[in-house]
């Protein structure tokens, strides 16, 4: 089997990956804040953690996944300021925090089921507000281990107390410094310490009644937003933390804290690799991002105007997921239509049975070499986009068309998940004798009375597209 590469953040170099357990994987990837709609820039985060689920088991990996779901605790301010973005949308909408946190969640499911990205098992969804007790026995121990302290509005996390507190964003302690200042907090010890546990109502100011609060042994309050992911991946994982994966826009602080605060707490190692997704940015370089107010969502940039939301899917396979990834109208069109090329090329692999009157597409046999070279492409960092040429090498081949076909179908199914399998296609004699004369008149070059024909079969149900050596038929 061809050894799988995968680049590790945490060593900033390609690593052949090695599960802790032989044939299994433990993969947890940061979920959605459920108080707004995932626009399609978080949600390429959650196409490449899907092609590298796909990955992992196509080479033989039981993988074990899990999805945290942040239902309270992250703060408009990177640095423990500002509201609940769950409070928050709660106001926005009228509506209790609970239902918001309930609604989007389903309707991030939704977006899920529409780029075809699989789910975690039903088990391994982790909503933060049902692990509450994990994390307050989390903040314990780091308090008996000596790493927090408190001030008025919660208890926070000394990173002073751990040496390589930078070792996942490989940045100089003053820069991550100078990026928390941005947000200070004149009471902490350090810029770079976060909250663990927030206070309801901060000492000393009167608070409005929050609709998630716990008690604690610190005070009444929720937990802080690195927290609830370290306790949720250790619960569920225990010592399988193969992968964890984001954007990379968690580098630098949910995630170099997620290491420290787990680390202090356990004395091992948090995760072996780190993977991280590039952003996707709008015509001029900006990422897209909820807080620039210039976010779409899959459905008002696809759905809503007719588009196939896997065109987006196909989209992210045709860059790699370290690279930076640019929306535009055109991008768009330009995906729509390498979708629809990709779909017909497939179609055209098909074959009419003029006994059974229908059309079909025998599946043959997996081609032992084209799968090799696939195999190898993933397994190189999920190089997706060469991956996409390696159809394009199957489709070329010499190749009999039943074997062009299963051994596409068994990456698309497998891997890309774009859903090229065709659908039988019934076509009674009338229709087929249709075809045929439109056939007949373009042999003629009669092309008046072939597109005639064609407009006929269209006002049936049926479209017919003329391809190299003869057409293809599908239903409207």
């Amino acid at each position: 089997m061809s050894p799988l590469f995968l680049y590790n953040t945490l060593s900033r170099r390609k690593e052949e990956f090695k599960p802790i357990k032989a044939g299994e994987v433990g993969l947890y990837t940061c979920g959605p804040t459920v108080y707004n709609y995932a626009h399609i820039g978080n949600l390429r985060t959650y196409l490449f953690e899907d092609f590298l689920q796909r990955t992992l088991e196509y080479n033989g990996y039981e993988v074990k996944r899990v999805m945290n779901v942040t239902d309270v605790g992250h703060l408009t301010g990177d640095m423990d300021m500002g509201e609940d973005k769950m409070e928050r949308g709660a106001a926005r909408e009228g509506k209790s925090a609970w239902e918001i946190a309930e609604f989007y969640w389903q309707a991030f499911k939704d977006n899920l089921k529409d780029l075809n990205i699989k789910e975690p098992s039903k088990n391994n969804w982790c909503k933060a507000t049902d692990y509450i007790k994990e994390q307050v026995d989390m903040v314990k121990i780091l308090e008996d281990k000596g790493f927090t302290y408190k001030i008025s509005d919660g208890i926070y996390f000394n990173t002073s107390k751990i040496k390589d507190y930078n070792k996942l964003s490989h940045l100089p302690l003053e820069k991550l410094k100078e990026g928390a200042r941005v947000e200070i907090n004149p009471e902490k010890k350090n810029p770079t310490d976060f909250a663990l546990w927030k206070f309801s109502a901060p000492a000393g100011k009167t608070s409005v009644k929050r609709q998630m609060e716990w008690d604690s042994p610190w005070g009444v309050g929720f937990p802080g937003w690195h927290i609830e992911c370290s306790a949720m991946s250790l619960a569920l994982l225990k010592d399988q933390l193969d992968i964890h994966c984001g954007g990379i826009d968690h580098i630098n602080i949910h995630h170099t804290n997620e290491i420290a605060q787990s680390e202090a707490a356990t004395g091992k190692k948090f995760f072996n690799y780190w993977l991280h997704g590039a952003f996707l940015n709008i015509a001029g370089g900006k990422k897209m991002a909820k807080s620039e107010e210039n976010f779409l969502t899959l459905e008002n940039a696809f759905i809503k105007k007719g588009i196939n939301p896997l065109a987006y899917r196909f989209a992210a396979l045709q860059v790699h997921y370290r690279k930076p990834m640019e929306y535009s109208e055109d991008s768009i069109d330009s995906a729509r239509a390498g979708l629809a090329g990709l779909y017909n090329q497939v179609q055209s692999l098909g074959e009419y049975d003029k006994y059974e009157k229908i059309w079909r597409w025998p599946v043959g046999r997996i081609d032992d070499n084209y799968k090799k070279l696939f195999l190898q492409t993933i397994n190189d960092d999920l190089n997706m986009p060469q991956a996409l040429a390696v159809v394009q090498d199957v489709l070329k081949s010499d190749l009999d068309n039943a074997d062009k076909l299963a051994t596409i179908l068994d990456f698309d199914d497998n891997v890309l998940g774009l859903k090229l399998k065709p659908v039988e296609i019934v076509v009674n004699d009338d229709i087929q004798k249709l075809i045929e004369a439109r056939q007949a008149a373009r042999v003629a070059k009669d092309w008046a009375e072939a597109d005639r024909l064609r407009a006929e079969l269209e006002n049936r149900g049926y479209l017919v597209e003329d391809i190299k050596n003869g057409y293809k038929i599908k239903k409207k």
